[in-house]
Formats: C-alpha cells, sequence, structure tokens
C-alpha cells in the first residue's frame, strides 16, 4: 500500500473515511477484497506470495492498513511487513500490545508505516521513529515516507478528501483515487530511485507496464459498527479487472 488518506472523526456518525491505492508488480500474485476462509472476521485483499494483506477490517470495528517506506538500498527482511496487518485483524490483542509486540520483532521487516484502530481510536506507528501515536481528530495521509510528508501526490489526495467528507461516498473515494497527473519536476521528492522513478510514482494512481496501482480502497465506518468496503483491482497499465462491495 503506497496511498493512504484518511479522516478520523470519533463521536461522527461517520468517524473513519479511508480511501486508499496499493502500488506493487504486477507480476505479484493478489486476490481481492474477501472474508477471509480460515479467519472470518477478518474481510481484506490478500498478498499470495506471503499472505499478508495491505489493507483490511476485524471484529469489534478492527482496521489496519500499512504503507512501505522508500528505501532503495535497505537490508532484504525476513518478513513480509503484510503479516503485520493481517496478525491485528486477526487477534483480539490491544493495540498497545500489538504495538510493542511488533517493537520487539521490528528488526524482521523492511521500513513502513502502520495504522490500526478500533471503534474508540486509531494510531499510527512509524518503523523509523518507534513511538506508537495516537491521532486526534482529523484529516491525514500516509506515502512512502512519515505521516502526512508533504509529497505532491499526498497534499493533492488530502485535499480532494476534504472536499467530499460532507457526505462521502465510495465512488467519490474511489475517484480521487484515480488521478493520473505526475508532479512537476520541479516538486519531486528525492528518495533515492532515480528522477524517471520518482515522477512514475508521483501520481496518486500509477500505471505502467510492469509496476503500478493494483487495488483502490474506499472504506466508510459508520458510527453503530457497520462499514461499506469497495475495492477495484487493476492491471498494467491501468488496466480495469474488477469490483467488490463488502457490507457488514
Amino acid at each position: 500500500m503506497c496511498l493512504i488518506v484518511f479522516a478520523w472523526r470519533p463521536g461522527h456518525a461517520q468517524p473513519l473515511v479511508v480511501a486508499a491505492n496499493r502500488d506493487e508488480f504486477y507480476a505479484r500474485p493478489s486476490k481481492p477484497l474477501a472474508q477471509w476462509p480460515e479467519a472470518p472476521q477478518v474481510v481484506a485483499g490478500r498478498d499470495v506470495q506471503a499472505g499478508g494483506t495491505w489493507l483490511g477490517v476485524g471484529a469489534d470495528g478492527r482496521f489496519a492498513a500499512l504503507t512501505n517506506i522508500r528505501e532503495p538500498h535497505q537490508a532484504p527482511a525476513r518478513h513480509s511487513r503484510g503479516e503485520l496487518v493481517a496478525g491485528f485483524l486477526s487477534s483480539n490483542t490491544s493495540i498497545g500490545d500489538y504495538f510493542a509486540d511488533v517493537g520487539r520483532r521490528i528488526s524482521d521487516y523492511a521500513g513502513f508505516n502502520l495504522l490500526l484502530g478500533d471503534r474508540e481510536q486509531l494510531w499510527h506507528f512509524n518503523a523509523k521513529e518507534l513511538a506508537p501515536q495516537p491521532l486526534s481528530a482529523g484529516i491525514y495521509g500516509l506515502s512512502n515516507a512519515g505521516l502526512d510528508t508533504p509529497w505532491p501526490k499526498l497534499l493533492k489526495a488530502k485535499a480532494a478528501l476534504s472536499e467530499v467528507l460532507h457526505d462521502p461516498q465510495p465512488q467519490a473515494l474511489l475517484a480521487l483515487l484515480k488521478d493520473p497527473h505526475t508532479a512537476p519536476l520541479s516538486e519531486l521528492p528525492d528518495t533515492g530511485v532515480g528522477q524517471a522513478t520518482e515522477s512514475l510514482l508521483s501520481s496518486v494512481f500509477i500505471a505502467s507496464r510492469t509496476y503500478g496501482t493494483r487495488a483502490s480502497t474506499a472504506l466508510i465506518v459508520n458510527a453503530n459498527g457497520s462499514r461499506v468496503m469497495v475495492e477495484h483491482s487493476f492491471g498494467p497499465l491501468g488496466g480495469h479487472l474488477g469490483e467488490v462491495w463488502l457490507n457488514n
């Protein structure tokens, strides 16, 4: 998952609204959003290669999502970061205890941002900062750096989310995730991958022959605990592969 914008609004009729793109190589196999047979409380897509996921919901209002931290020269990791999301969603461990366990195993993973929440709270953890923080009400964004790092695509997506929050609907959230425009070269971050790749990765929606946005997800959580999730999946050059709607 490479872009998440979300509104956290405790006490609101819709306390959590999320729009997120998962960017990955098209060759890496995955399954679309679904209830997991071996863990029926989990609703998420699935990385077939490693068994984890990038975003999903679980029992008792649980929510978890992940983005990678872009570090092209970091050492290979022993475990897939997607298991961090899957582990929280399939357990009943408290957020605090789960973060403590993750902290003890931090060297097993490449850099990441992890969001964990339930009906009462939402927390962010950055693997480089090692200090979980509770989030107050607001509009936030994560890409492949720290929380709210002002990359052009993140600023654009957060602004677009703010414009639809008066009446958030899945199709409006999915529409803001489809912006294909790259940032001006003068505004690109320098994360060590070269200007051509920085430019490709600077759009909200990424499309190429080998790498791009594989899934766009809209999630709306209601105060009564009900949730609406919609996922669009994509193939090379942004070709649309399917849509899944789930209400629970």
